[in-house]
């Protein structure tokens, strides 16, 4: 059943280790079935409550899945192979628009802002049991809430989008629960959700964001929690649309008890309106990062929410990190406040560049998407073969399977710093790869 592959141990920490170091290793691959727990009991010599808690912990952990009667196997996707391992090696003189990356000739310039927030700092130096939040960054984060129509809350600052996404999911979830999440969607967040032991469940998207009758089919099934990208999702473009997003809340609803988590990491990038679905459930969270705008290293994103919420995420982190730097905070309330990205401009370049491939592949019979952000989607017949073929004309692509659960196969290409000049080579490759078989479609 396991192959050449023993698992050892003799209690249950120690034997679910021995199978995490299997499958993060490839000795047990995905879907490969584990012995029923009595005959690994035996085997072992221990007691079948023993295995039962290791399975307990594996399951937790997002590593094995158990289908009652079937029994327990790897899951397809384990929490131990992260999806990020799922890529194009990017070899020497081949064109990388693979890395999901910003250009960073439109990230602001930081030493301005970092030196006038250290100068701050040495006259007013931080100290612990002082404000966790820069209070002039909660009343700027305030005002950009308000003017796209985010529902009143408290403010929070954590590192990153998934950073805040896991600490929301913790308050709320417990280990075994279902959370809804986007099909084809990032896939940082399709490796987080199993790796803190929930489930996940596939929702379709198309060009304006999640599917209604989706949604309304998973929350019935019984999933706890869903999480949505309003603008620039990652990696198809999709924008929630006015329409769509009335269509969702009334699904919402019907489910007020469901935790909905919206993620805006778009914002500063994209010149089309945000439509929030935040307050149409009794709890929610909105998260605003930094990472797309002004740079992915400044680990930053805002975010707010329903009381409970927020004050259960504070409250988890004053008792882990503490806070977030208010050095950092004080750094990117400047670069808000000077108008050091200048978000129009910035979603014009990478609309600019978005629209000429997808225009130029279009000229060519390839149905590509991008409304927003800085990837464009390419639904392919052949995912591996469109990949493999790409790479050998020169050009490296994300394969789809990072993004995707049961959505068809695709490609994303990232735009961010496409020269005009390299549209058509890059289109003319696309076309000669992916081939004359229509795919499967975009959901």
């Amino acid at each position: 059943m396991l192959g050449g592959y023993r698992i050892e141990g003799r209690g249950a920490a120690e034997i679910a280790a021995s199978v995490e170091r299997a499958v993060g290793a490839g000795e047990l691959e995905p879907g490969q079935p584990l012995p029923p727990m009595r005959e690994l009991a035996v085997e072992l010599g221990v007691n079948p409550n023993t295995v039962a808690a290791a399975y307990r912990i594996l399951r937790e952990r997002g590593v094995i899945e158990t289908a009652g009667r079937r029994g327990s196997r790897v899951r397809p996707k384990p929490a131990t192979t992260a999806r990020e391992s799922i890529r194009v090696d990017v070899p020497e003189g081949v064109r990388d628009v693979a890395s999901g990356n910003p250009d960073p000739g439109l990230l602001p310039r930081l030493a301005e802002a970092f030196a006038a927030a250290t100068e701050q700092n040495d006259r007013e130096p931080v100290m612990y049991g002082d404000e966790a939040v820069e209070p002039e960054l909660v009343h700027s984060a305030r005002a950009a809430f308000d003017a796209d129509g985010v529902p009143d809350g408290p403010i929070g600052v954590a590192s990153g989008s998934l950073d805040v996404i896991e600490r929301v999911l913790a308050a709320h979830l417990k280990p075994g629960d279902t959370v809804a999440v986007e099909d084809p969607g990032w896939g940082s967040l399709l490796d987080l959700v199993p790796a803190v032991g929930l489930r996940t469940a596939p929702v379709g998207v198309d060009d304006e964001g999640p599917l209604p009758d989706d949604v309304r089919r998973v929350l019935e099934a019984g999933a706890r929690a869903l999480i949505v990208t309003g603008r620039a999702q990652n990696p198809t473009g999709a924008v929630v649309s006015a329409a769509r997003a009335r269509a969702i809340r009334s699904v919402l609803k019907d489910h007020p008890n469901v935790l909905l988590i919206e993620d805006d990491h778009g914002h500063g990038i994209v010149d089309l309106p945000l439509h929030a679905l935040a307050g149409t459930t009794r709890n929610w969270a909105f998260v605003r990062s930094a990472a797309k705008a002004y740079g992915p290293d400044l680990r930053l994103a805002v975010f707010t929410g329903d009381t409970v919420t927020v004050d259960r995420v504070r409250g988890r982190q004053r008792l882990g990190p503490g806070w977030i730097s208010r050095i950092g905070q004080r750094a990117l309330l400047r670069l808000w406040d000077d108008g050091a990205v200048d978000p129009q401009a910035v979603a014009a370049a990478y609309a600019g560049r978005r629209d000429a491939l997808i225009a130029a592949l279009a000229e060519r019979g390839i149905a590509a998407h991008g409304r927003s952000g800085l990837n464009v989607w390419v639904p392919v017949p052949d995912e591996t073969g469109a990949v493999a073929r790409l790479l050998h004309a020169g050009w490296a692509v994300a394969p789809g399977a990072r993004f995707r659960m049961s959505a068809p196969p695709g490609i994303r290409i990232t735009v961010a710093t496409l020269a005009r000049d390299e549209i058509a080579p890059l289109a003319d490759a696309v076309a000669k790869a992916v081939g004359s078989a229509p795919p499967r479609g975009y959901v």
